[in-house]
């Protein structure tokens, strides 16, 4: 197949699982071409041998408009890469602007129609699409892509109520490469010098990942567990964090990594994820710490519970329950076959029911069941038999 994927390149979690299934679908020799404003870090971080071709989406300034139109320029960067490369299908991540532009596209391409699959991941429901200034668009490509996607049976029934329309949605849950999280025999603690536990969070430090809960958590748990703090990411919440911890007295007990092509060398060195977020439509960071065998501590909203089978790989409290998470952190701490027990449940949950391989497949099958309703189906097995 010839497929293009368009994605925002960001460490959160749909630059992450966008870029990821781009890498696995080139793995399996089919044509595959990145959109985006920039090289997604995941791609990049593979070197040029991982065969995904990106297509820069340039904006050039221009007096008249305040702010560029990106979602123009996708646009016509989505209808160049399908005159020229053939495109089979264009599966874009993100509703606003991405499904817009992709639409867009398709109806300039005209005879040449190009079916368009669409993947939800989160804020581009729960926040973006939420906007006033941006529901009717959002609502516009999600009912005229080919095919829809969630990443949660959540986000699934949130898109159907919150955009008030009736549409099939595929729940197609972000998945995990289990060779990459695998722990090695040997771990090195440089981040807990003196054999403290470690705290880790991992996010993009919005208002919505509640990082005053973060440190609140830890300064109770740091009162009767010698442990530190490490945290991994950026983001608008960063300088206040930042301010938190220190008026706290934490800064010497306190890690800040800033943004990581590889988040696996740090949790292997972590004993406990905390993620007290006020919405989560999946958790990426969460599945990614149970296939390093860390046990979540996190908040029963959107996806985690989906992700996070509560008392069994991790803990789920209520939004804002520091004490709870607390509470359920230093248990764990203080009893270390459990926390043992838990982190190699969630290893075992994580690699099985999010697997890699059979994720990928069902992504490629529905390809090809939204080729086949679009009448192209055929076109790509003659073309294959060449």
């Amino acid at each position: 197949m010839r497929i293009a994927i368009a994605c925002y390149p960001t460490f959160g979690g749909s630059g992450v699982v966008a870029s990821e299934l781009a890498l696995a679908m080139a793995d399996r020799g089919d044509e595959v071409h990145v959109l985006s404003y920039a090289l997604p870090p995941r791609i990049a971080a593979e070197g040029p041998e991982h065969g995904v071709v990106f297509h820069e989406v340039k904006v050039p300034p221009y007096p008249l408009f305040e702010y560029p139109p990106y979602s123009l320029a996708l646009a016509s960067k989505m209808v160049e890469v399908s005159r020229s490369r053939h495109l089979d299908l264009l599966h874009v991540h993100y509703a606003v602007p991405n499904a817009v532009s992709a639409i867009l596209a398709r109806q300039i391409l005209g005879e040449r129609s190009l079916p368009v699959v669409t993947t939800l991941h989160g804020t581009d429901i729960t926040l973006v699409g939420n906007d006033p200034s941006y529901l009717e668009t959002t609502r516009f490509g999600v009912l005229e892509s080919d095919a829809v996607t969630a990443v949660s049976h959540s986000l699934r029934e949130r898109t159907l109520q919150q955009l008030a329309i009736e549409r099939e949605i595929e729940v197609i849950p972000n998945f995990v490469d289990a060779q990459r999280t695998l722990r090695p025999a040997v771990v090195e603690r440089p981040l807990a010098p003196h054999g403290e536990r470690l705290l880790v969070h991992v996010s993009n430090f919005r208002p919505v990942k509640r990082l005053p809960d973060v440190v609140e958590v830890f300064r109770r748990v740091r009162e009767q567990v010698p442990c530190r703090l490490v945290l991994v990411g950026d983001g608008p919440e960063r300088a206040a964090t930042a301010g938190r911890i220190e008026a706290a007295g934490l800064s010497s007990v306190t890690t800040s990594l800033g943004t990581l092509d590889r988040v696996e060398p740090v949790l292997w060195q972590s004993d406990l994820l905390l993620l007290p977020s006020e919405e989560e439509s999946f958790g990426l960071v969460a599945l990614e710490a149970l296939a390093c065998e860390v046990p979540v501590i996190a908040t029963r909203v959107g996806g985690l519970p989906e992700v996070v089978p509560d008392g069994e790989v991790g803990l789920l409290y209520e939004v804002g329950d520091t004490a709870g998470m607390a509470a359920g952190a230093l248990r764990l701490l203080r009893d270390e076959p459990a926390r043992r027990r838990m982190a190699e449940a969630g290893r075992r949950w994580a690699t099985t029911r999010f697997d890699r391989e059979e994720i990928v497949e069902r992504y490629r099958a529905l390809y090809r069941t939204t080729l086949a309703r679009a009448g192209r189906e055929r076109e790509l097995v003659v073309r294959s038999r060449k």
